[in-house]
């Protein structure tokens, strides 16, 4: 098949392209390099197979494929809020683009990468699809969690109007190579600042939870949702395994070979930040028969061997 994948050299976007590829499919990567890097597609540039598209998905865009997966939109806080009026316009212009395009192409189905932040600071855990969430409209993550909910509002939307195909995943903490150093999230700072010698940064005393699948792991799920039968979702991709963060800096400073020092940052700094974060995957194991089999052990492995190249 030929397909598109916006954000394709991005952190997730660039392994999607690449295991779309070893499938033998033509792939089309359609960035503007805001968050994605040149770096993570790279090796596909002179495959035949492969397209680079450099455009804004907020601008209208007209390009023959058979699929898309819409995975464009900065994931990183350090990147939505440089820049939260765009990562709106990303979320919402970006989703109206891509399904008048699948509309225009004769109704194909398109896949929206949306992510656990929807449920916002959640009050049931662990989270299932069935939670409407708890998110601040007015808060610093705003941009990100109520932008991806208005493109799953879209989605919903163009389903029920035009009879488009979709698909809706719910990502969570995902980690691996292709993360940039400048990343900001958990898991490339602790290892960029333990690879430079550097004190880790932690919030507070490092108490709350995240559970961090790895990419590979994340690129099958959305790969065996692309290829469900009458299931749209949303469906949580993740990996339920609950780590504090304090574990989560133990684990790659041990890794490291190093000792510990941290480097607190008052907890209130981390505003609209969530508690705790955990997937319920019941839905993913049930109507996709996936679920994560990569350890953060083995996947933190893989990563610090990646940073370990490029820093």
């Amino acid at each position: 098949m030929k397909i598109l994948v916006t954000g394709g050299a991005g952190f997730i976007g660039s392994h999607l392209c690449k295991f779309l590829i070893d499938q033998g499919n033509q792939v089309v990567c359609l960035d503007n390099f805001f968050s994605g890097q040149k770096r993570n597609i790279e090796p596909f540039l002179n495959n035949s197979n492969f397209e680079l598209m450099e455009h804004d998905i907020t601008v209208p865009f007209d390009v023959e494929v058979e699929q898309i997966y819409n995975l464009a939109c900065p994931a990183s806080p350090l990147y939505y809020q440089k820049n939260p009026v765009e990562t709106v316009r990303t979320s919402v212009l970006g989703a109206i683009n891509v399904l008048d395009l699948a509309k225009k192409l004769g109704g194909i189905k398109v896949l929206q990468a949306s992510t656990s932040e929807v449920y916002g600071d959640p009050e049931i855990h662990p989270q299932t699809e069935e939670y409407n969430g708890n998110v601040n409209p007015i808060g610093p993550r705003a941009c990100y969690d109520e932008g991806k909910r208005c493109a799953e509002t879209l989605f919903f939307n163009y389903n029920r109007e035009h009879n488009i195909p979709i698909k809706v995943v719910r990502i969570f903490n995902t980690y691996g190579p292709n993360m940039a150093l400048d990343d900001g999230r958990v898991v490339s700072n602790f290892i960029t600042q333990a690879l430079r010698g550097n004190k880790l940064t932690v919030h507070g005393d490092g108490s709350h939870t995240r559970s961090f699948c790895y990419v590979s792991d994340m690129v099958e799920g959305i790969y065996k949702m692309m290829l469900s039968t009458d299931f749209t979702g949303p469906v949580n991709l993740g990996n339920p395994d609950e780590f504090t963060i304090k574990e989560l800096a133990e684990k790659i400073t041990a890794k490291l070979d190093g000792s510990i020092s941290y480097d607190a940052v008052p907890a209130e700094d981390r505003e609209g930040d969530p508690e705790r974060r955990k997937p319920d995957i019941s839905l993913a194991k049930n109507k996709l028969d996936w679920k994560p089999n990569i350890k953060l052990d083995d996947g933190l492995d893989k990563t610090i061997n990646y940073f370990k190249e490029v820093i």
